[in-house]
């Protein structure tokens, strides 16, 4: 007996199916591509800033360390181991000051970046001392800063995806690095750098305003890390 043709009732109700499936699976592996992208972009500059230390270092005959460079003036030779298609100075890339969580003005916050929870404006103090951006888009940021806690400190910040796309914030497509005193450049939150507590630098509860900078330590080597982010 020949079997019937799907009715057209049929065929409506299995492309609705389908539909509904695909609304509720399309997003979530479109982000995981998304954060895979940023994984390796976050690879690829760390690469990149370990040969500009280790070049800079070279050249100087001796380790990069923190001590070593007075306020501000890291950023004129370290940025002549980049290929830079726009140099910022200090703070012009982003710019200072802007509205804090409560609506005010405030010169050491920055409205492009969010904490790691989304919730909240970064603070500018680890952003500020030296910005370009090179020609993939990736953005620079450094911290070489005055005063008893960044003195001997030097951070390098990279927005891996440059700050016209989002989600911009620390954690998730901005990461921090710190160099060391013996010139090795270590990911933020691992074990030694200045921002290693993750209860406060890298956590969903955090109310920190520097919260998600001690993430990207987790985001090289922790494996459920992009799988999790807020």
């Amino acid at each position: 007996m020949k079997k019937s043709a799907f009715t057209l009732a049929e065929v409506l109700i299995t492309l609705g199916i389908i539909g509904v499936v695909a609304a509720m699976t399309l997003p979530s592996l479109i982000q995981e591509q998304t954060n895979k992208a940023l994984e390796v972009a976050l690879r690829k500059n760390y690469s990149a800033i370990e040969q500009a230390v280790q070049k800079f270092s070279y050249d100087l005959g001796e380790p990069v360390k923190g001590g070593d460079f007075d306020t501000w003036t890291f950023y004129e030779p370290f940025k002549e181991y980049f290929n830079i298609v726009r140099f910022c100075g200090k703070t012009n890339c982003t710019g200072m000051g802007g509205e804090d969580d409560e609506g005010n003005f405030d010169m050491y916050q920055i409205d492009m970046y969010k904490t790691y929870t989304l919730k909240q404006t970064v603070s500018t103090n680890r952003l500020d001392d030296g910005q370009w951006f090179v020609p993939d888009g990736t953005l620079y940021l450094i911290e070489n800063g005055g005063g008893s806690f960044t003195s001997k400190n030097l951070f390098i910040s990279v927005d891996v995806n440059g700050y016209q796309k989002r989600p911009n914030a620390w954690g998730h497509d901005l990461f921090t690095f710190q160099i060391m005193p013996n010139g090795k450049v270590l990911p933020m939150g691992a074990k030694g750098t200045t921002y290693e507590d993750q209860s406060q630098y890298c956590s969903p509860t955090s109310s920190d305003s520097e919260n998600g900078i001690g993430c990207t330590y987790r985001a090289l080597y922790d494996k459920s890390y992009w799988k999790n982010l807020p």
